[in-house]
C-alpha cells in the first residue's frame, strides 16, 4: 500500500513538471508542440478558447474512447495523469501570469525540452500514461497492428502542420528541436539505471578469469562454445553482464591473470533476471 501511495506522489510530481515545463517556456515564446497541448495552442489561436479548456475537453475525450475500447482498467491507470495535467497546467499559468524565466527563445526551446521529456518520460517509465493524444495511437494500434510509434509520430505532424499556419519560420525551426529533444530525454530516462555492458573474454585461462568474476565481482557468468578462426581450436569463451563502475574492476582483474586475453565489451539497454531485476541466490 506504501509503495502504491508512493507511486502516485512521483506520477503527480511528473505531471507538475510537465506542465511547467508548457506553461513556463513553451506557451510564453510561442513555440508549436505535439499532442494534446498543440491542438489547443491552435484551437486558442483560432477561437481564443484558454489552452487548459482545451486539454480538459481533449483528455475527458480520450478517457471515454479508452474505457471503450480497453475497459475500466485501462481507465484507471489513465485518469491521474488525464485529469493532474490540466489541474497543473492552469494553476502554474495563474501563479506564472505575465512573468517570463526568459526572452531567449533559445533558452526556452533547451529547458522546454529537457522539462517535458523528463516529465514524460518518468510517467512512462513508472508504468503510466501521460493520456490525451497517447490514446488514439493505441486504439489504431489494436484494429490495425501498425506500431503505436508511427500513429504518435504521424498525429504529432500533423498537430505541429496545423500550428506553422500560424507561425513564423523560426518558430517552427525552435519547435522542430523541442519535439526532438523531448524525445531524445524521454529515451534517456526510460534507460536510466538499466544500462549494463555485455563483455566476452577469450583466454586460455578462462576457468581462473570466470572463477574471480563471481567470487570477486559477485556476477553471473556463462561459457560459449567456440572455435578459433585461425588454428580452429575449440575454445570456450567467458560470457557476463554487469554494471560500467564494474568493468574497470574486471579490466583489472583480466589482465592480472591473462595479459594476453582477448575482451570485447557491448553496451545493453536493460537486462532482466537474476541479478538484476530479481535478487541474487544467497
Amino acid at each position: 500500500m506504501e509503495h502504491k501511495w508512493i507511486k502516485i506522489l512521483l506520477i503527480l510530481l511528473c505531471n507538475a513538471i510537465f506542465a511547467f515545463g508548457i506553461a513556463a517556456f513553451i506557451i510564453p515564446c510561442g513555440l508549436l508542440s505535439g499532442g494534446t497541448t498543440g491542438i489547443a495552442l491552435f484551437v486558442q489561436h483560432i477561437c481564443g478558447l484558454p489552452v487548459v479548456v482545451t486539454v480538459w475537453a481533449i483528455n475527458i475525450s480520450m478517457l471515454l474512447l479508452g474505457w471503450f475500447v480497453f475497459g475500466k482498467n485501462f481507465v484507471l491507470s489513465t485518469i491521474l495523469s488525464s485529469v493532474c495535467y490540466p489541474l497543473f497546467l492552469d494553476l502554474f499559468q495563474r501563479l506564472l501570469g505575465d512573468f517570463r524565466f526568459t526572452t531567449d527563445i533559445l533558452l526556452s526551446t533547451l529547458f522546454a525540452g529537457l522539462l517535458v521529456g523528463a516529465g514524460v518520460g518518468l510517467i512512462l517509465r513508472m508504468g503510466a500514461s501521460s493520456g490525451g493524444m497517447d490514446i488514439p495511437p493505441l486504439v489504431l494500434n489494436k484494429y490495425t497492428g501498425i506500431s503505436v510509434s508511427v500513429f504518435l509520430y504521424a498525429f504529432d505532424t500533423v498537430i505541429l502542420i496545423l500550428q506553422a499556419f500560424f507561425s513564423d519560420l523560426e518558430k517552427i525551426l525552435y519547435s522542430i528541436v523541442v519535439t526532438l529533444l523531448t524525445s531524445l530525454i524521454i529515451n534517456k530516462v526510460m534507460l536510466i539505471g538499466k544500462s549494463q555492458v555485455q563483455v566476452m573474454i577469450i583466454s586460455e585461462k578462462y576457468r581462473e578469469i570466470n572463477t574471480a568474476i563471481q567470487t570477486t565481482l559477485d556476477r553471473g557468468s556463462t561459457f560459449l562454445q567456440s572455435i578459433t578462426g585461425h588454428l580452429q581450436k575449440e575454445q570456450l569463451i567467458v560470457f557476463s553482464i554487469l554494471s560500467p563502475r564494474e568493468l574497470p574492476n574486471l579490466n583489472r582483474i583480466v589482465s592480472q591473470i591473462d595479459p594476453m586475453a582477448f575482451m570485447t565489451v557491448t553496451k545493453v539497454n536493460e537486462v532482466r533476471g537474476r541479478g538484476f531485476t530479481l535478487k541474487k541466490h544467497d
